[in-house]
Order: structure tokens, then sequence, then C-alpha cells
């Protein structure tokens, strides 16, 4: 249960206030849907791409064990972050 919560605090934090999210608040203010609908609509969204993730990254372990991921995964956050400060400050 301990190696569990991680990653349910880190999905649950990531997922916050995210594109998906968004859209899903939106589908909520149409009023075409019911609530309850557009919740299991969303959630088995999430899933179903989580389900696929998992596969992915199952299958891709044994094929990518001697690259540093965590490594190259930060790398590409912080080289995200640095693009959208420089949109923001307009330096790049």
């Amino acid at each position: 249960m301990q190696q569990l919560l991680p990653i349910f605090l880190t999905v649950f934090l990531a997922e916050l206030g995210d594109k998906t999210q968004l859209a899903t608040l939106l589908f909520a203010t149409d009023g075409k849907a019911s609530p309850i609908g557009i919740f299991i609509a969303a959630a088995g969204a999430l899933v179903v791409s989580t389900a696929i993730a998992v596969a992915l990254g199952t299958f891709a372990e044994r094929y990518l064990v001697i690259l540093p991921l965590k490594l190259i995964a930060g790398l590409g956050f912080v080289a995200i972050g640095l693009w959208t400060l420089g949109e923001h400050f307009k330096l790049i």
C-alpha cells in the first residue's frame, strides 16, 4: 500500500486543473448529459488511458532497462518548463 500512495498522489496532483479536467467541467456545464453520465464517461476514459500507459510501460521496461528513464523524463519536464517560461517572457 505504501508503494501505491505516491502513485495516487502524483497522478491526482497532475490531473488537477489540466486540460482534461477543464474539458470535463465544460461538458458538465453544457446540460446535455447527466452529471453521472459525464462522470462515468470521464472516469472510464481515464481508466482506459491509464491501462494503456501501464501496458506500454510494462512492455517498454523489458527493453529500456539500461536507459535512465527518470532522468530523461525529468529533463523533458525541465525543457517544457523552460519553454513555457520562454513563451511567457517571449525569450524564445
